[in-house]
């Protein structure tokens, strides 16, 4: 009988939790639903009252997002310290910033573009849900999958 590690339970992060990690980190990776498939785009964002904004420039990240189905925005860091790794997403919808004040508000984020070119559209994730865990890393040594003897009966 195989003697396997069990798995540590992760801890579930209530909103104001997701909020807090989400406020410590500026890149996530945003998914939007292009015609027939999903696609992925690393972003960075500010959280501003209870959303999240990213600047953007006209193409398809930016069509996709603002298009009728919903986006997810996933974020997520370690603790190397400490061994301790978190991950949140947020589901919601995503809508252009247009007005005037809306706009300049956004700019008093400090919200700049880590690539060059013209990002001069701000778009705001409106989230409908949000869901985050907190969990401690496993050393790669407690690992185990079926893969593993299979491996390492090759190698003998």
């Amino acid at each position: 009988m195989r003697n396997e590690p069990s798995a540590p339970e992760a801890e579930h992060l209530d909103t104001k939790q997701c909020w807090e990690q989400l406020r410590g980190v500026s890149v996530g990776r945003l998914a939007v639903w292009m015609g027939d498939h999903p696609d992925i785009f690393p972003i960075n964002y500010k959280v501003d009252h209870g959303t999240l904004v990213f600047r953007t420039g006209e193409g398809t990240k930016l069509h996709a997002a603002l298009g009728a189905t919903p986006v997810a925005l996933e974020a997520d860091g370690v603790d190397t310290g400490s061994g301790v790794a978190w991950s949140v997403v947020v589901k919601g919808t995503a809508a252009s910033i247009q007005l005037t004040q809306e706009v300049l508000d956004t700019v008093g984020l400090l919200l700049f573009p880590w690539q060059a070119g013209r990002k001069d559209h701000f778009v705001r994730i409106i989230p409908t849900t949000m869901t985050g865990r907190r969990f401690k890393v496993t050393p790669p040594l407690t690992w185990w999958s079926p893969l593993d003897d299979a491996t390492r009966a090759g190698l003998e």
